[in-house]
């Protein structure tokens, strides 16, 4: 699977509107400068974010947004699905946008994609924004190490 850049924007603002750990509104602007996020597709998003109930925005001088509900009760995996619809890395072990194929009855690695899609899910679902700030920032050498270098991985 791979993260649309609503999903990845998205999870930077919560991210960093609960990282901000204050009631004072942020505005967008500010948002999207600190976290490299185009303004005007940031502004769509809010839009998103808020009618699901995440964020509240505040009009005015002082206005932007905050959060609307505390940061442990916002999922990763609940983000992702709305913004991207689905976890599977395929249609034919997705439960949301199934597609049929023509190999069902005798492919041997679809199993094997029902298993990752799960372990994704599983994960995501129990990650919330607050368990992301207790994450250390991944390093450019740990995406690299020699287990998956060379196409010997991921």
């Amino acid at each position: 699977m791979r993260f649309s850049k609503k999903s990845d924007y998205a999870l930077r603002a919560l991210v960093a509107l609960a990282a901000g750990n204050t009631k004072r509104p942020v505005s967008i602007r500010t948002l999207a400068d600190g976290n490299d996020i185009p303004y005007r597709f940031l502004q769509q998003i809010v839009l998103d974010l808020r009618d699901k109930g995440w964020i509240k925005t505040h009009a005015g001088r002082d206005g932007g947004i905050t959060l609307d509900k505390p940061p442990n009760a916002i999922r990763m995996g609940e983000i992702v699905r709305h913004f991207d619809g689905v976890l599977a890395p395929m249609g034919c072990v997705s439960t949301t946008h199934y597609q049929s194929c023509s190999q069902e009855h005798s492919c041997r690695f679809r199993r094997i994609l029902l298993e990752i899609r799960n372990h994704t899910a599983h994960v995501m679902d129990r990650t919330t924004i607050a368990m992301l700030l207790t994450n250390k920032p991944l390093s450019h050498e740990e995406v690299f190490t020699q287990y998956f270098a060379d196409g010997a991985g991921i």
